[in-house]
């Protein structure tokens, strides 16, 4: 049945299009998860056109292939992850950005253009593109889709499904459905827009998105505090956010990564430093404004150090720190990313909670994360070479999931479900709400070719 896929799809797409190579499908094999293996393909195909795609996808439910899309694979849930026997669906070749509507302030694109290439053609008509998920250089629009991504402005500018305005999506059997609209408004039946953002690939394969964009953001500037405890920390976050001011970024730093960052590179950090706040406001001349309140706000809870900055260049300095999180992180061992979150007043709470759960399972647990919308992203650091410490991560993992949800939060804030929480996506929806899920499922994608094993068990 291989030899006779490939041969179908060949004959539909051309030679170039198909690749069966085993080492190539090798390479395609897994996204950026930890603990998520990924399966063997029978061979990865990289349509250019909806047309095309609706080829693979006939081609596919004729012969009952599974159907794995596939965008940057930069995911951290292994949504993208091959299935034994599947086809993997590029959309590599998907990747023009078909219009940018300065009068509409829309941008029209196929799934595999890239966040950053879009956002910087965008920004030459005086628009902006606010979705920027840390991958945002590598991960394409259509990933951002699957996984309703969200980034360090959504403080301020919201997720991805917030400036989704309308979709073309290829079901499985090879029908086209558009959903949503072009015009700002509009109510006219079931939001199927929203339904698909954050699917995962498992209802349709996106060929075309509506998204909409915003004027460019004047200049912004930034604030950089240090606390000597998380509860002082979090706070000034929730004075910061109670008071009236609009941050376009709030970031939360806690002593574990601190430290972190500090051995990897001499911020001049002492040692006690409990936790540290970032904000910025991009309200151009009145940005400075902002900074002194918000500088003022961390004084008044605490804050041991405080530092603004008066142009572009000292802002960049002062988030270097969050920057760094990710390459501080990596040399001490293998790092399971989290990203429960939490309503606000629950989050001293829930910092508390994951240093508790990180002594009882003796595994460090870092946490830094999106302060202003409590969305925090807990990472499980463990040896790569102590098989005993990959088990304590794995249930520490677990653990801080569960914490999540007593909070009354979720067990993904922005990464999806994947493989990696799909055990634990019914006891957030209950039984009733998962039973919808599969019907949902099952009217999409009746066959279960679409990403089968992702997000539903």
């Amino acid at each position: 049945m291989s030899d006779e896929l490939v041969t179908r799809l060949r004959s539909a797409l051309g030679d170039g299009a198909v690749v069966d190579d085993p080492d190539v499908l090798d390479g395609h094999r897994n996204d950026h998860a930890t603990f998520c293996t990924g399966g063997t393909a029978r061979a990865l195909v990289r349509p250019s056109s909806t047309a095309e795609v609706q080829e693979v996808l006939r081609a596919a439910t004729a012969l009952r292939v599974p159907v794995v899309t596939q965008g940057a694979r930069t995911g951290l849930s292994g949504a993208a992850n091959a299935v034994d026997g599947c086809l993997l669906l590029s959309t590599s070749r998907l990747n023009r950005i078909v219009e940018i509507s300065a009068e509409d302030q829309v941008a029209v694109v196929q799934p595999g253009v890239v966040n950053a290439d879009l956002s910087r053609a965008v920004l030459e008509q005086g628009l902006f593109y606010p979705p920027d998920p840390s991958s945002w250089e590598q991960s394409t629009i259509g990933g951002n889709i699957a996984t309703n991504a969200g980034g360090l402005c959504c403080v301020k500018y919201g997720v991805t499904s917030d400036f989704v305005r309308g979709l073309e999506v290829v079901l499985a059997s090879g029908e086209v459905v558009r959903t949503g609209r072009r015009a700002a408004k509009g109510v006219a039946g079931y939001d199927l827009t929203r339904l698909m953002v954050g699917s995962e690939g498992t209802l349709g394969v996106v060929t075309e998105a509506t998204l909409a964009l915003r004027p460019e953001p004047e200049a912004a500037l930034t604030a950089a505090a240090t606390f000597l405890t998380i509860e002082d920390g979090i706070a000034a976050a929730a004075a910061v956010m109670a008071s009236g001011l609009r941050p376009s970024l709030l970031e939360f730093l806690d002593q574990p990564t601190l430290r972190a960052i500090q051995g990897y590179r001499d911020m001049g950090l002492p040692e006690n430093v409990g936790s540290m706040l970032l904000a910025q406001s991009d309200r151009g001349a009145r940005a400075a404004e902002d900074v002194a309140r918000i500088a003022a706000i961390c004084a008044e809870h605490g804050a041991v150090d405080v530092a603004e900055a008066s142009d572009a260049e000292e802002s960049r300095m002062l988030l270097e720190a969050r920057r760094l999180v990710n390459p501080a992180l990596e040399p001490l061992g293998i790092t399971l990313i989290d990203d429960v979150s939490v309503p606000r007043s629950q989050l001293v709470t829930l910092l508390r909670g994951i240093a508790e759960i990180g002594a009882k399972y003796d595994v460090l647990i870092c946490c830094p994360g999106h302060v202003g919308d409590g969305n925090m992203h807990p990472t499980v650091v463990f040896d790569r070479d102590d098989e005993a410490a990959e088990a304590r991560a794995l249930e520490a993992f677990g653990a801080v999931m569960e914490l999540g949800l007593r909070l009354g939060g979720t067990i993904t804030g922005e990464h999806g479900i994947g493989t990696l929480k799909a055990q634990w996506l019914e006891t957030e929806l209950g039984p009733v709400g998962l039973e919808l899920h599969r019907r949902i499922k099952a009217a999409f994608d009746p066959l279960n070719l679409l990403n089968p094993g992702k997000v539903l068990l």
